[in-house]
């Protein structure tokens, strides 16, 4: 059987009086500040399956495995004595799943023998919940064969926790699909649980089966996992689309299968279900292996590519791959207004000119009025057509990200825009960033992380008008599986767990304004850090401040304008330098809400290691 289961500026003076730093704000606002600014970005790395892709079962179709061998049953496991193995199917159940799952029945068993899969590290269950499981089944040849299957969910010590029965026939030789729903009717203490289908050993004996965070934008479909090892293993969006039947996976670029069930029309869709516009990238002709296409050679690519964007704005009367789109019930286009040629591609810089160049000239020619986005270093090389955009990735520690809150204010204001596409303070050893953990590299983010995070969030924030858009990376990571330390948010089978990252992302996405409001700067070596915008809807003003030193330190706010509130709500994160939110104790450090003490001039003081977001009404 194939078997699956998816559970559903302006320079102000600087005055410092006593030990309080007076913050000075004008009125006139600098710029307005792009509604795309804070937003999510995808990537494989750590949990796409199992994470965002919400499969409870790990290797569900047997994809790109070698049949015969120990690996290919990752996760699948016999009961009471079922001999199991993945064997590549002589007749598969589609071309791009040719693997399936061989279960022989040995003579004289009694009771119930099959298989289970234990998912991701495990699988949460819920009494009351419904469970929803689909899987393919065939005889290799005719028999006599009646019986019932009891498909379900049990402990791993064997307590049922909740099951259906369906009937297979010993008549039915070519492949056939059951469906089925169910509610367990107990929730087990642990996660310790697994999928199961299993036959009455007697009625079996002798016979052989076989069975296979309010973001604003979406990066997609990550970074690395665009690009491959090689040209064979990238990222293609039409291997991603229709039927999980017909999906082959591929070998993803941090060591696990992507069964690509998480596909290009899952992620367009779940952008429209949050309001999330697509930042999506399309294959430049470069591989993480290192090899680049000839520019002789770069046509096909290109026509993927075109097709790639047709499949999401293309008129379906005009195009093959609108048309696609259409027949999957969305004729109308998605939204799109940014494209990434590539990912990294400074890694790959030496042939990124010619690539960019015939991949951006073809893209403009067919879609006019897109934005391409080069992925190369600033101005190295220097690109023809000049790009309207690049996307800029930082990962460093936390005490740069604060040093570097002025990162762009000195960039020149030449119609430039750039893209913070990836960044996190991931280490506390500047001399190795991507060190081991144990070498200063982080675990889970913590509140000093998170405060580094925000300095520089208040810097993009403060140069918004060149920063249209900027997202924390990874996004995602299971706690045990993983490839990749930290992750904004942590998952098992048991729940999910914020971050003091995550809840900083959250304090500034939440809180956004429509137009930045210059005011005194703060210094360029300190270690506090503000950022002031107005919501003109709402005649709202929203500061957000943090501080990155060990001790509190104290503002004044002198505020210009005709009348303000006497009060208005305060936001706090903080908590120990080191301290991170674990699954052990995942609440540890979360904003708390309280009331502040406003007017045309009011003290604020920021405590140690915090980050802050005041709001009043101002006009």
């Amino acid at each position: 059987m194939l078997l699956w289961i998816q559970a559903a500026f302006v320079l102000l003076s600087y005055l410092q009086i006593g030990n309080a730093v007076t913050v000075t704000v004008s009125s006139t606002a600098s710029h307005p500040i792009p509604t795309t600014l804070w937003g999510q970005m995808f990537e494989d790395i750590n949990s796409g399956e199992g994470g965002l892709y919400a499969e409870l079962l790990q290797n569900r179709a047997f994809q790109q495995v070698t049949p015969g061998t120990t690996a290919s049953l990752n996760a699948w496991q016999a009961i009471n004595g079922a001999g199991i193995s993945v064997i590549k199917e002589t007749t598969p159940v589609s071309a791009a799943l040719p693997n399936a799952l061989h279960v022989t029945i040995p003579s004289g068993k009694t009771g119930q023998v099959g298989f289970g899969n234990t998912g991701f590290a495990g699988i949460k269950v819920t009494a009351g919940q419904t469970y929803t499981a689909s899987f393919y089944y065939r005889f290799p040849t005719s028999s006599g064969f009646r019986g019932n299957a009891i498909v379900g969910l049990q402990t791993t010590s064997g307590q049922v926790l909740g099951q259906t029965t369906v009937s297979l026939s010993g008549a039915q030789t070519s492949w056939t699909q059951i469906t089925v729903t169910f509610q367990p009717t107990t929730t087990p203490s642990s996660t310790a649980n697994r999928f199961t289908i299993t036959l009455d050993g007697t009625a079996a004996s002798g016979q052989t089966v076989l069975a296979e965070m309010g973001p604003s934008f979406f990066r997609l479909p990550g970074g690395n996992n665009l690009e491959g090892q090689t040209t064979a293993n990238r990222w293609q969006w039409n291997a991603t689309v229709g039927p999980l039947v017909n999906r082959p996976g591929r070998q993803g670029d941090w060591g696990y299968v992507n069964t690509d069930g998480l596909g290009i029309y899952e992620y367009l869709t779940w952008c429209e279900d949050l309001n999330m516009q697509p930042i999506m990238a399309v294959w430049s002709g470069y591989s993480l292996g290192g090899s680049s296409v000839a520019e002789a050679q770069l046509g096909p690519y290109i026509q993927q590519a075109i097709d790639q964007i047709n499949f999401v704005i293309g008129d379906p009367a005009k195009s093959a791959a609108a048309a696609l789109r259409s027949s999957l019930g969305h004729p109308q286009p998605f939204a799109l207004t940014y494209v990434e040629v590539g990912n990294e591609d400074n890694f790959g810089s030496s042939t990124y000119g010619y690539r960019w160049k015939d991949i951006v000239n073809a893209l403009k020619a067919q879609f006019p009025n897109l934005h391409f986005i080069a992925t190369t270093l600033v101005n190295n090389p220097v690109l023809s057509p000049v790009p309207t955009e690049y996307d800029v990735h930082n990962y460093n520690t936390p005490t740069w990200f604060a040093q570097n809150s002025f990162y762009y204010d000195d960039i020149a204001r030449n119609g430039m825009k750039y893209f913070e596409g990836e960044y996190a303070a991931i280490s506390t050893n500047s001399s190795n960033i991507f060190g081991a953990v144990g070498t200063g590299r982080l675990s889970y983010p913590t509140m000093q992380s998170a405060a580094g995070e925000a300095a520089y969030m208040t810097g993009l924030e403060r140069n918004s008008d060149i920063v249209f858009a900027a997202s924390y990376a990874p996004l995602i990571g299971h706690v045990t599986n993983h490839q990749w330390t930290p992750n904004l948010i942590a998952h098992d089978a048991n729940g999910v767990y914020r971050s003091t990252g995550y809840y900083v992302q959250k304090l500034f996405s939440l809180n956004r304004g429509d137009e930045y409001l210059p005011s005194t700067l703060p210094s360029r070596t300190g270690t506090l850090f503000w950022s002031v915008v107005r919501k003109k809807s709402t005649n709202q003003i929203i500061i957000k401040v943090s501080n990155t030193a060990a001790a509190s330190a104290a503002l004044t706010f002198s505020l210009p304008f005709g009348t303000v509130g006497t009060s208005g709500t305060l936001q706090t994160l903080t908590g120990s330098a080191t301290a991170s939110n674990l699954p052990t104790n995942p609440n540890l450090i979360v904003p708390v809400n309280s009331t502040i003490t406003t007017g045309k001039t009011f003290n604020f003081n920021a405590p140690a290691v915090s980050v802050s977001v005041i709001t009043f009404t101002a006009q």
